[in-house]
Order: structure tokens, then C-alpha cells, then sequence
């Protein structure tokens, strides 16, 4: 494999047009206020406006992971099959934005229900679609600064909605936050529109090799690959021990400072994506100078019990906002490594995409869970009790990855540890 990559000038790397590279840039950027719906803000809103309860909050909350958990796998292949990637990304984009004024038009549990099930479905797809079309641009060599360069971006636009989004909920209502993801959605749409189609290389896309012609491996080949089944696996377990924490302190600042919430939380959101803008810089950094993908994603996996013990221990809005420099780190390691680290596990096997699709199912599925199970530990137990359990469970993952998971990087020499397709 690594011999027809040498031979492959489009494998080793493309050099796609301004054009091209701008539209990304930009996609990436509006894309940030729009992947994730409106996220955290939603507890807020439900909580403060609607006057939810934590139970009813985490349903809704996890219904959005459980909806894109049952659509990754249709998504994955969709975007391994189909050669409009870029009208993919905008539709998605677009049924986000429908779903968030479904939510602030409607009342009742149904409407935020089903709004939380298109955003869940839409979120399947933007993932592995985004992966493919910078795949498809610079090729296999070129990706893991690609993709650096993509989470730097996304985050920076992150950062940008989140002050946007602090200003709308403190002086216009929490509804502009809602409104805010609409009009981010549409200027994703027109970013895509600079993108030119003939410059993605739909093979190389996919993760199959541009002059090889065979179909892409069996399906069951690839997830009984160990080092596949066990990385997913353990992005479970992280999602598990992580997603609720942040929901779960924006309710603590909904009780405890009603009034302040959206700016607090839009607060943790600008500290935590302004350093993962520079986290995602450092991992590409990291990557180029030769440090294996296992030590770099074992940091994020050992931050994740420190920022569980943290909230646990301190409610203050300003250590709380402190805290998210955590979850910045964190979260920044993992935007990049979990792409790079499906990409190695795929060189070859026409299967990239569709283990894109599997890594947002267990995304889902672990945000999901942990959404839904912390809600009724809070609900019954009390927040302590249930951070003290997403600490738990993040310390497993740690454990778990350091043990079971092996460094997928190799060098130029080295065969590949799946097999080709037949």
C-alpha cells in the first residue's frame, strides 16, 4: 500500500485552488455554530424559559446523540456512494436550521423532541462528509494538516458564535441564539458554493487509492480488526464520561445565577474554543514532528476525570469558565486525532467514510448515554454525585485505551495492518 502511495502523486498529496481551499475555510467556519445545534444553550433555554426539569432536560438532550447514532452508518455509506458531498453538507446545514425554529416556535416536549431527532440525523452526516471532501482535496498525506487547519477554524468560528451567542441571550432573548444557527447555516451553504466539484477526487475520498479500481473491503473485515473495534470502543467510553458535564454545569448556573446562564455558559464556550483553536494547531504541529497519534489522545483521555473532580468541587461561574480550558484541550485533541486515527485504520480499504460514520455513532451513542443516565443521577442524586460518576467512567476510558489501543502511525515503510481489498 504504502508502494502505490509512493507511485501516486495524488495519494501523497494535491495542491487543490484558492478557490477551493477558501470555501472550505469558510464552510468550516459557519459550520461551527451549526454541527452541534445549538448544544449546551438548549439546557439552558429549556430550563429557564421552558422551566424543565434535569430528567426531561437529559431525554431531550440525548435524543439529539441517539437519532445520530441510528443514522451513522447510513450516513458513513451514503457519503462513501455519493458523489455530491458538498449538497450533503448543505442540506444537513439546512435541516439544522429548520429544526432550531421548530424548537422556539412550538411548545411542548414533541416539537423539541423532533428537532433534536433532524438535528441528530443532520449531525451523521456533516462529519464524515466534511472528512471527505478535504480528503478528496489534498489526499492522504496532506490530510492530517488538513484537518488540523479545519479544527482551528471550526473552532475560531465556535469562538466567534459563542460571543454572538452571549450577547444575543443576555440582550435580545434566548431565542436570537436559536436565530443565530440559522444564519449560520445558510452562510455554510454558500461557503460550499466555492468549493469546485472536479477538484475532489471521489476515490481518493473514500480512502481506496486513486489508480485502484477493486471495490472497497467487506464491511465485516474491517470491524473485526481489533485496533478498529477497540477505537471505537473507547470513543464511547470518552463521550460517556464527558458529554453531560457541561450540560449538567450550565443547569447549575441556570439555578444558581438565573439571569447570568447564557452569559456564563457562552463564557465557557469562548474559553474553551479559543483553546482548542490553538490545540488543534499544536496537534498538527505534533503530528508533523513525528509524535504517534496514541500518546497525543492519551492526554485528552487523562484530562477528562481532572475536569469531573473540578466540577464537583467548585460552582463558581468563574470556575466553571475556568474549568472549560479543560475541556478546550480536550476536545481539541479529539477533533483532529479521532479523524487521522480513522484515516490510518482505512488507507486502502475504500472505507474511510464509513468508519467516519461509525466514529460519530459512538460519539452518539456515548453522548447519548451520558446525557440520559447523568440526567436521572443529577435528578435523584444531585450534581455531585453525578459528576463523581462521569469522573468514573472517564478514568475506565483512560485506562482502557492505554491497554488495549495501538499507535496507528507508521512510517513510510511499514505494510498496513488491514488487508487490501480482494
Amino acid at each position: 500500500m504504502q508502494e502505490e502511495n509512493r507511485k501516486n502523486p495524488e495519494g501523497a498529496g494535491k495542491t487543490p485552488s484558492a478557490s477551493s481551499i477558501t470555501g472550505l475555510d469558510l464552510t468550516n467556519f459557519f459550520l461551527a455554530d451549526v454541527q452541534g445545534g445549538v448544544g449546551p444553550y438548549l439546557t439552558v433555554y429549556l430550563s429557564s424559559a421552558r422551566h424543565w426539569q434535569a430528567g426531561p432536560i437529559g431525554i431531550a438532550m440525548a435524543m439529539a446523540g441517539f437519532a445520530a447514532a441510528v443514522c451513522q452508518i447510513p450516513a458513513g455509506l451514503l457519503v462513501d456512494s455519493s458523489i455530491h458531498k458538498r449538497a450533503l453538507v448543505a442540506v444537513s446545514a439546512l435541516v439544522t436550521a429548520l429544526a432550531c425554529l421548530l424548537i422556539i416556535s412550538m411548545s411542548g416536549m414533541a416539537p423539541v423532541l423532533a428537532a433534536q431527532i433532524l438535528m441528530g440525523a443532520a449531525a451523521a452526516v456533516i462529519p464524515p462528509a466534511l472528512a471527505a471532501i478535504s480528503l478528496g482535496l489534498v489526499g492522504r498525506r496532506r490530510l492530517p494538516g488538513r484537518i488540523s487547519r479545519n479544527q482551528g477554524i471550526n473552532h475560531c468560528g465556535s469562538f466567534v458564535s459563542a460571543i454572538l451567542a452571549g450577547v444575543c441571550g443576555q440582550y435580545l432573548g434566548l431565542n436570537w441564539i436559536f436565530y443565530l444557527v440559522c444564519g449560520s447555516a445558510i452562510a455554510s451553504a454558500c461557503g460550499l458554493l466555492l468549493i469546485r466539484p472536479k477538484e475532489i477526487d471521489q476515490k481518493i475520498a473514500r480512502g481506496s487509492e486513486d489508480d485502484n479500481n477493486e471495490p472497497p473491503i467487506a464491511i465485516g473485515r474491517l470491524l473485526s480488526q481489533r485496533p478498529v473495534w477497540v477505537f471505537l470502543c473507547a470513543i464511547v467510553l470518552f463521550h460517556l464520561g464527558n458529554a453531560a458535564m457541561l450540560p449538567f454545569a450550565a443547569q447549575v448556573m441556570a439555578k444558581s445565577h438565573p439571569g447570568a446562564e447564557a452569559v456564563t455558559l457562552s463564557a465557557c464556550v469562548i474559553v474553551a474554543q479559543f483553546v482548542m483553536m490553538l490545540v488543534a494547531w499544536g496537534v498538527g504541529r505534533a503530528m508533523a514532528h513525528g509524535i504517534g497519534r496514541k500518546p497525543i489522545f492519551l492526554l485528552a483521555f487523562a484530562i477528562l476525570p481532572i475536569r469531573g473532580l473540578l466540577f464537583s468541587w467548585f460552582d463558581a461561574p468563574y470556575a466553571i469558565v475556568a474549568i472549560q480550558i479543560l475541556d478546550g484541550i480536550a476536545a481539541g485533541i479529539f477533533g483532529v486525532i479521532a479523524i487521522i486515527i480513522a484515516s490510518d485504520l482505512t488507507d486502502g480499504t475504500g472505507r474511510f467514510n464509513f468508519l467516519q460514520g461509525m466514529v460519530a455513532l459512538a460519539v452518539g451513542i456515548g453522548g447519548g448515554l451520558s446525557n440520559l443516565i447523568g440526567g436521572y443521577i443529577v435528578q435523584y442524586e444531585g450534581y455531585r454525585v453525578g459528576f463523581l460518576s462521569l469522573t468514573a467512567i472517564a478514568i475506565l476510558a483512560f485506562v482502557f485505551f492505554l491497554c488495549l489501543m495501538p499507535e496507528t502511525r507508521e512510517s513510510d515503510e511499514a505494510p498496513s495492518k488491514l488487508p487490501q481489498a480482494a
